[in-house]
């Protein structure tokens, strides 16, 4: 429950905020993707894909969109399937999630011939992107996360 109002509140943030700063270098970081992580290393694979492919969806109808329905639900679920694995501890986790995923949307990109994904995208605005979302995962992943932190008495 707390994951997923965590992603949703992620989404807003993202919507409603980040998005609309202008950061040097033209990047934003990746808040949904980064709280789909940080839900997916708490709760396990199976969760985490699920969460994931219905956060896609949300940010699949979310405005605005410039791209197929679907093309997201399906990278964060993948996303939040291997997070929910958690092989290499959560900062490796985080680390190779945050490189994944744009790979992964650039593929879908191109494989259903999106204009937008172009080479200069992939080395300009993607490595910024990625370092943004780098930046800021820590207290992302912490906020996503903290709720499933073993809890001792007083």
């Amino acid at each position: 429950m707390i994951g997923g109002l965590s992603v949703l509140l992620a989404l807003l943030t993202q919507v409603m905020l980040v998005n609309r700063v202008p950061l040097p270098a033209g990047g934003a970081p990746d808040l949904v993707l980064l709280a789909v992580v940080g839900a997916s290393l708490a709760r396990g694979p199976a969760s985490g894909a699920m969460l994931g492919f219905f956060t896609g969806l949300l940010v699949d109808v979310m405005p605005p969109t410039a791209h197929l329905m679907g093309q997201y639900a399906f990278v964060l679920a993948l996303v939040g399937y291997v997070a929910g694995r958690g092989a290499g501890g959560p900062a490796t986790t985080v680390v190779l999630c945050v490189l994944m995923a744009p790979v992964l949307a650039a593929g879908m990109g191109g494989l259903i011939s999106d204009p937008r994904v172009t080479m200069s995208t992939l080395t300009e605005q993607v490595p910024v992107s990625v370092v943004y979302t780098l930046l800021a995962s820590p207290v992302v992943i912490w906020l996503t996360t903290r709720d499933r932190q073993p809890r001792f008495p007083a």
